[in-house]
């Protein structure tokens, strides 16, 4: 990534995982720079980063080898209209807003504007993220790569071909870690309805957590392998895992992600 110029529309959390993870694999400062009319996230990226920061667009940032669409999806009518004036042939824009198809993006930068729709999440802050990727027909594998790079800064990329996949990489992995943080907290508090002290709890559930994310992190094991290798017949865990079953939890996060990919689409119609 050392000879990639990247601008960042939006200077949120994701650009700024992205951008961490950009200088960790070589980037300088002086190659990175982030458009965002906010005065405190200019001023947090120039502290945390060193990088060139603007309150607008201008054409350098637009001709950057790399333009990363880091906007929420309600204001993204803006940045593209602001984009596509400025925007350079061979650049490659990447857009990182949930639900903004690469048929929205193209009706304002143009059908042969080089595009990559990414879902990152949120653990890309720690290296540990992963992304789902679809490409447009304009993009070339050079810019397919560029595109990678910038990504893979951050964690793990997975290309799809069909972009109607996109809803559901954001429903299980782009939504993913908020699921894990929900389970986290209850299972802290049913600690607490046992007897825990509230501290104790939360320190309990939150190191196992972090453990067991460790265990699928260096195991070759699937989840389901790992789960059955911990439970022991008759014992705690069985009765336990037996009651997630009866209460259907299959089933709820089954409809908890069909209401995230029902959102995703939602959003990409507005």
């Amino acid at each position: 990534m050392t000879d990639q110029s990247l601008t960042f529309i939006g200077g949120g959390n994701m650009a700024r995982a992205l951008i961490g993870g950009a200088l960790a694999a070589g980037t300088q400062p002086d190659q990175i720079t982030v458009i965002d009319p906010g005065d405190s996230a200019r001023t947090d990226c120039r502290a945390q980063f060193g990088v060139n920061t603007l309150e607008f667009l201008d054409a350098s940032s637009a001709r950057a080898t790399v333009v990363v669409l880091a906007v929420k999806p309600q204001v993204m009518n803006s940045a593209l209209t602001a984009l596509a004036p400025l925007r350079g042939a061979d650049s490659v824009v990447i857009s990182v807003a949930a639900g903004v198809t690469l048929e929205r993006l193209a009706a304002t930068l143009g059908a042969d504007c080089p595009l990559v729709r990414a879902m990152p999440n949120t653990p890309a802050l720690f290296g540990a993220g992963i992304s789902g990727l679809v490409a447009s027909p304009s993009c070339s594998e050079g810019q397919r790569k560029a595109a990678s790079a910038v990504l893979a800064a951050a964690g793990q990329c997975v290309w799809l071909d069909d972009e109607a996949l996109m809803d559901s990489v954001t429903a299980v992995s782009g939504s993913g870690p908020a699921y894990f943080f929900r389970f986290v907290e209850a299972l802290a508090l049913a600690g607490e309805h046992a007897g825990l002290p509230a501290d104790v709890a939360r320190q309990l559930a939150r190191q196992t957590a972090i453990g067991a994310g460790e265990m699928l992190r260096h195991s070759p094991l699937e989840a389901g392998d790992l789960r059955r290798q911990v439970t022991s017949p008759g014992g705690t865990t069985q009765a336990a895992l037996e009651q997630f079953e009866n209460d259907g939890l299959a089933t709820i996060i089954d409809n908890a992600v069909r209401a995230a990919v029902k959102r995703g689409r939602e959003l990409g119609e507005n």
